[in-house]
């Protein structure tokens, strides 16, 4: 498993490494418990968690999506909250309210009722069936950490997860996210259908009487110090230009961007999804077992990275052109030439 790039970490380091592969195994194994297949889903979960990123997960119903985020709170022994997103959610509902309480002595004091968000894997379910204001109230959480309500400041305990989910074929009575929002979350992941022989092994495990039971096998201070050694991955300079060269690209307006970009995208991504894209691909790599990132990592990573970061044009939408499909081009020009 040693590699030259290897020998840029201590000692010490590498023996952590194999220590974060060990407990994500055993995480894996867990959610394994629970859920049959989805391992790419999983897999892009655990990357978020280690890159310290929040994760849109996009699928038809019935996915068990819900179920995966609460049983990685359960083998990861992390405060788990979810929130039904409704057309009549209100901010407060989220972030929490202050509220008149009396006293012993008579008085009448504002005490500050925390909402749901004060957990630490927070499942925003259907986060596009409410309002854009009440969708903003998240920005805080998500970007900083913390909640201000009442011009107070409320820190949020660490460490901290969005994993949101929202369904992509029914359109009556939801509400597009907001750009801001989207490149909040480091992934936009889709949850694909399992296989048949996958399905067949769901009937069997939720159907009959035996129950699945989820361990902790980690928990949230090695999660933070596990995000801590992801930052210590090395990245070689070329791997850095490459991340520049396909994030640059798709911004219609640069000079980076080939001749055919402005005709399919009208909005491109901005400097988070360079930095988000480095972060995911340090976690990639370790899990993988290794030291350093590689294009491999590039590759794997910059469609859930860049998807929800795409605004195409009118045109290209007209076509059914899709940002996975300009990713798909662009990557093709860049990569694979």
């Amino acid at each position: 498993m040693n590699s030259p790039a290897a020998d840029a970490m201590e000692s010490p380091d590498v023996a952590q490494a194999e220590r974060l592969q060990s407990a994500m195994a055993k995480v894996r194994k867990q959610v394994a418990n629970a859920i049959v297949g989805q391992d790419k889903t999983v897999e892009q979960l655990l990357i978020a968690i280690l890159a310290g990123g929040h994760c849109l997960l996009e699928g038809v119903p019935g996915l068990a999506k819900t179920l995966m985020v609460r049983s990685l709170a359960q083998a990861m022994e992390l405060q788990f909250q979810r929130i039904q997103f409704t057309p009549d959610l209100m901010p407060a509902d989220i972030t929490g309210t202050d509220i008149i309480q009396q006293a012993n002595d008579g008085q009448r004091h504002l005490v500050f009722e925390k909402g749901p968000v004060f957990t630490q894997i927070l499942l925003a379910d259907e986060i596009n069936r409410t309002p854009p204001k009440t969708q903003a109230a998240l920005l805080e959480a998500m970007q900083e950490h913390s909640v201000t309500v009442g011009g107070k400041h409320y820190q949020l305990q660490e460490p901290f997860f969005v994993l949101a989910t929202q369904n992509p074929i029914e359109q009556e009575g939801t509400y597009p996210l907001p750009e801001a929002q989207r490149d909040r979350f480091l992934f936009q992941t889709i949850v694909d259908y399992p296989t048949r022989d996958q399905e067949a092994a769901i009937i069997d495990l939720t159907t009959g009487s035996k129950s699945s039971s989820i361990t902790p096998v980690v928990n949230g201070e090695d999660i933070i110090a596990f995000q801590k050694l992801v930052r210590l991955v090395p990245l070689p300079e070329s791997v850095k230009q490459l991340v520049l060269n396909i994030v640059r690209s798709l911004r219609p307006n640069d000079s980076d961007a080939p001749k055919w970009v402005p005709g399919l995208v009208q909005w491109g991504p901005g400097p988070r999804a360079s930095q988000q894209l480095v972060m995911a691909s340090k976690a990639r790599a370790l899990l993988s077992g290794r030291y350093h990132v590689t294009t491999e990592d590039l590759v794997a990573l910059a469609p859930p990275v860049l998807r929800h970061r795409i605004v195409p044009t009118f045109s290209a939408q007209a076509e059914g052109i899709t940002s996975d499909a300009i990713i798909a081009k662009l990557l093709e020009q860049l990569v694979r030439r």
